[in-house]
């Protein structure tokens, strides 16, 4: 899996659990000075869940459902011996929010129930493990709401076709990973 350079792995992280994980991402340089912003993979979930929620037009969706949505896929992939880890981590996390935070406002407008919000949210889980995951492909029925494939596909395409560019440079650029990063953090904190 490609990893921006300025992630760092801690062995601090080594004794949480893993939905609690921390990412300390370098966010800039003064002198020998270097200001580290870091975040826990819970931390990061519930800024993106109160990110969709103040995003969406959905009254029933509460910040909650994002993380059952994501964890379940997760879960089921590991039993299923799709990977060895799981998915869901501050780095994976960052990349899903690039594309919600891109792709939402744009398609809000086509989402009015709490189940085609879990349908188009899968859609980039699904979009995010075929880019950041360790696998060439993945089981499509985790991540399928409903049997419309066709919506789906168009969904998933629709992502890669205006976002390739913003995916590989969040891969590329340790200074456009730390502006999303923060980004995230910050609606985990809203003031």
């Amino acid at each position: 899996m490609l990893r921006p350079r300025s992630i760092r792995d801690d062995n601090a992280n080594d004794d949480l659990s893993p939905g609690d994980q921390q990412e300390n991402v370098i966010s800039e340089k003064r002198g020998t000075k270097k200001t580290i912003i870091q975040a826990s993979t819970s931390e990061l979930l519930r800024g993106l869940g109160i990110f969709i929620s103040k995003n969406c037009d959905v009254s029933d969706f509460d910040p909650a459902h994002l993380v059952t949505w994501l964890r379940s896929v997760d879960r089921s992939l590991l039993l299923q011996g799709w990977q060895d880890i799981a998915f869901i981590n501050p780095a994976n996390l960052v990349f899903i929010f690039l594309l919600v935070r891109d792709v939402l406002p744009d398609e809000r407008h086509l989402i009015h129930s709490l189940e085609e919000l879990h349908a188009w949210i899968l859609s980039c889980l699904y979009v995010s493990y075929s880019y950041m995951g360790n696998e060439i492909s993945y089981p499509l029925k985790p991540f399928l709401i409903g049997n419309d494939r066709n919506v789906f596909w168009n969904r998933c395409v629709s992502m890669v076709t205006s976002h390739s560019r913003k995916m590989l440079l969040l891969n590329s650029s340790s200074t456009f990973f730390t502006e999303v990063f923060t980004d995230l953090k910050h609606c985990s904190n809203p003031s």
